[in-house]
């Protein structure tokens, strides 16, 4: 769920241009820079408050469903190293905050934790503690350090995701910070009554990959679809697609996203890829459907829905469909949000009224 810094500098400059949130790809500030314009920012909005009146609100990222989801995929990525590499081993599970595992073979034990290591090298948020208990078990956890990384990188997303739920109700002047170490702090210039807002944060982003019924048309299904299906329109094209009510695999199973453009012609796209768990079902629903359609759908929207050609075991995919620049990064966004551990969870919300210091 890492957010470049890239796109967090220009996110803040389209904010203080435009009091929007809109991340492109292709700047690279420094960390002073990012600062620079974070006070510039929050200095507009604290003016705009002080004048305007406005509402103030806080929220607290889940820490407890970070933790859990950082372990569950790392058993996870174990247990596809060793299956993978056909190393004897038992007592896979989550405990204490970590994972154990048994393997009695010393050269299974080192590589495990050498696949580990590759995998890591160069993330700070994947960075692990190995300790040898004996007897061949193994207990792996990640270190503070990526704990602290992995909390920062969910805050980041976390108020991108606020960003661009405001930006699409409509909410143009608006200043969203981070404060300590999980909590987010929102302020909303001439907006007086709090609970509108905080009602757009309610439910979770949904985000699903679904099969597409080639029963019958999505035509003819807006009259009654079969049993477990529904119809649901496309994000740019508003036609009809006939799907499976239930997700083949789950937003939650996406372990990062974010904005691209095509080699060739350059076109936005929106990539994405799985955790071990999501990427071992993607590669079997591929491999069972080749030559049909699924789709990828977002609060009930068809983002895209491709033809499967071939199974996809890699874990990773692209999503395209004549986007803008803006859209794709949307769409990323919305990919992120989707697989955000836990909810937001409401620990403030008041009203400033004009002339009183935010």
């Amino acid at each position: 769920m890492t957010t470049p810094l890239r796109n967090r500098m220009t996110r803040l400059i389209a904010a203080f241009a435009t009091l929007s949130a809109i991340a492109l790809p292709g700047v690279a500030l420094a960390d002073s820079q990012l600062d620079k314009v974070r006070v510039k920012v929050a200095a507009l909005i604290a003016d705009k408050m002080e004048k305007l009146g406005g509402s103030r609100i806080v929220y607290r990222v889940d820490t407890d469903a970070l933790r859990e989801a950082v372990v569950t995929d790392l058993r996870d990525d174990v247990y596809k190293i060793v299956r993978e590499g056909r190393i004897a081993f038992s007592g896979l599970a989550i405990r204490d905050g970590g994972v154990d595992v048994k393997i009695a073979d010393a050269k299974g034990r080192e590589q495990l934790t050498r696949k580990l290591a590759a995998a890591a090298e160069g993330l700070p948020t994947h960075a692990l503690n190995v300790t040898d208990a004996g007897d061949g078990l193994l207990r792996l956890a990640p270190t503070d350090a990526a704990s602290a990384a992995r909390l920062r990188d969910l805050v980041e997303d976390s108020i991108a995701m606020i960003e661009q739920r405001l930006k699409d109700a409509g909410v143009k002047l608006a200043g969203v910070r981070p404060e300590g170490m999980d909590r987010i702090r929102i302020f909303l210039p001439g907006v007086m009554e709090p609970e509108q807002v905080t009602a757009i944060f309610a439910r979770k982003v949904k985000v699903g990959f679904r099969l597409i019924d080639l029963s019958m048309s999505a035509e003819q299904a807006q009259s009654g679809p079969p049993a477990g299906t529904e119809v649901l329109l496309g994000f740019k094209d508003q036609l009809p697609y006939l799907v499976a009510k239930d997700n083949a695999i789950e937003g939650g199973d996406i372990s990062h996203a974010g904005p691209g453009l095509t080699g060739e012609s350059k076109e936005p796209i929106a990539s994405f890829r799985f955790n071990g768990r999501g990427t071992r079902r993607f590669a079997h629903i591929t491999a069972e459907n080749v030559g049909k359609p699924f789709a990828i759908v977002l609060d009930d929207k068809v983002i895209s829905a491709p033809v499967i050609r071939e199974p996809i075991t890699g874990g990773s995919g692209q999503i395209s469909g004549n986007f803008s620049l803006e859209e794709a990064n949307s769409i990323a966004m919305l990919l992120r949000a989707g697989s955000l551990p836990g909810r937001l969870g409401l620990v403030e919300q008041q009203v400033v009224q004009p002339g009183a210091k935010p």
